[in-house]
């Protein structure tokens, strides 16, 4: 039996230490799997970091890495999940060439139809803001690409999970141990 390939997004809870990212992403590296999205942040717990990591691999790898992952001493919790059971987003700035604002009305039908925003506009260029599905910034990036983009960066997924992760409870319990 063939196990397909699915999106997974990863959730790391962890304690904040030099060194673990590095763990983790060795973690990955060892079985040839690629981090195709990373974001690092404070999570809802007070001195408790979010790792958000998404892959694209079978669910008995994910559950693999999900093991190994919760075998770093620092890590208290680490979920994964299927697309379909969070909610996610990303953001994108494209740097465009400031003529083009002007003179090219197919621009202002992009940004209008991408409900995306204008963050800043100088002589030279102005910057746009998108936020949404990673297809959903792939399709504003292929629209404005006949244009030329200056310069163009995506964050990493953000996510949370539609059912309750318990996390709170797990490090009350983690605390009193």
């Amino acid at each position: 039996m063939k196990m397909e390939n699915n999106w997974y997004t990863i959730s790391v809870y962890s304690e904040n230490n030099v060194g673990l990212l590095n763990r983790i992403s060795g973690i990955f590296l060892k079985r040839h799997i690629n981090i195709e999205g990373l974001n690092v942040s404070k999570s809802e717990i007070d001195g408790v970091s979010k790792f958000t990591i998404v892959i694209h691999t079978t669910e008995q790898w994910v559950q693999n890495i999900v093991g190994q992952i919760e075998k770093q001493i620092e890590v208290i919790k680490a979920f994964y999940h299927p697309d379909d059971e969070i909610i996610y987003q990303e953001s994108a700035l494209f740097k465009i060439s400031s003529d083009l604002l002007f003179d090219e009305r197919q621009i202002q039908n992009i940004i209008k139809d991408n409900n995306s925003q204008i963050v800043t506009v100088a002589r030279d260029f102005f910057v746009l803001s998108k936020s949404g599905k990673r297809d959903e910034i792939d399709k504003m990036h292929s629209e404005l690409e006949p244009y030329g983009i200056m310069q163009f960066v995506r964050s990493g997924r953000i996510a949370v999970s539609k059912a309750e992760m318990r996390i709170s409870s797990l490090l009350e319990e983690f605390q009193h141990n």
